[in-house]
């Protein structure tokens, strides 16, 4: 690639980054998208609740967005790992995998989030498939089915008040001894919400589609989806090297017009919230580009 200096260097090709870039496309910007390839949802069969895209694989979403992005002759892609970051006086640089440096004024990470899975045999092969962690994106797909939830404490309370709103045929499992309230293991109970606190050894599938939860006593349980939230650290190490302040969750820390922490630097998607979708990562990206184009316009001012 020749050109090395630009207005604004997007870190993450998905949802949100191709977003802001159509939004700075739009407005004349000299763009450089930078994308690894490696989106979180890539083993999910099918994204939902994100309009006129109902349905659709996450691949096909992310094949026609960036065509579209790519109309746009200032925005320009990079397929590799941005490895380095250092913010100079007036811009930031970044460095790739491969050794090429490219710089910017005003530096957006859209680089999601990495799910830190528990060490249950089969729970990867599952994750995204019949291993949830969004009702609204996935919930009406396995809606009446037997449904457990594997979560303890205060989330486990909330989450299975959340998912009995899609089925009533559904179990909590702590996964070992439960840290609920007696009172709110009592709200559970009338609500027909099954405990089990025996721990999980492992998930039976087939090809990711889960068939039984199998316990370290040997005992199983049939079901047709889990629901799920595993810890998460961000994906990219960028905005921490850079001096971004991260939320008491680990996600970047970011103002009403997605300014992060470190002036010049913006973030969107789900690097910067615990509402992981499509549709809110689109929405983001946008917003963060027309914020950008605006703080650049305002310095020529």
């Amino acid at each position: 690639m020749n050109q090395k200096n630009f207005e604004v260097i997007i870190i993450g090709g998905s949802y949100s980054g191709l977003s802001a870039a159509m939004s700075l496309g739009r407005s004349l910007r000299q763009v450089l998208v930078i994308d690894s390839g490696l989106p979180c949802n890539r083993q999910t069969p099918h994204s939902h609740n994100f309009i006129t895209h109902d349905g659709e694989t996450p691949a096909a979403i992310s094949a026609k967005a960036r065509l579209q992005v790519g109309f746009y002759k200032t925005v320009q892609f990079y397929e590799g790992l941005a490895i380095d970051a250092v913010k100079k006086q007036n811009s930031f640089e970044i460095k790739t995998e491969s050794g090429e440096l490219f710089t910017s004024k005003k530096l957006l990470f859209a680089t999601g989030v990495k799910d830190l899975l528990p060490q249950i045999k089969g729970f990867e092969e599952c994750w995204g498939i019949s291993v949830l962690h969004c009702p609204y994106c996935h919930g009406y797909e396995v809606k009446n089915e037997k449904t457990a939830i594997v979560a303890n404490g205060e989330m486990g309370f909330e989450y299975a008040k959340l998912i009995s709103n899609w089925t009533k045929d559904l179990k909590l499992c702590t996964n070992g001894k439960s840290e609920l309230t007696s009172e709110q293991s009592q709200i559970l109970r009338n609500h027909g919400i099954l405990i089990l606190e025996e721990q999980i050894d492992s998930f039976e599938h087939n090809a990711g589609y889960i068939s039984n939860l199998v316990f370290k006593n040997g005992e199983k349980s049939t079901v047709k989806a889990v629901y799920a939230r595993p810890k998460l650290e961000q994906h990219c190490p960028l905005p921490e090297i850079l001096g971004c302040e991260l939320t008491e969750q680990g996600l970047i820390k970011i103002d009403f017009m997605q300014k992060t922490s470190v002036p010049g630097i913006y973030a969107s998607g789900d690097a910067t919230t615990q509402m992981r979708s499509v549709a809110l990562a689109v929405s983001s990206g946008s917003f963060a580009g027309a914020a950008m184009n605006k703080e650049l316009i305002d310095e020529d001012f």
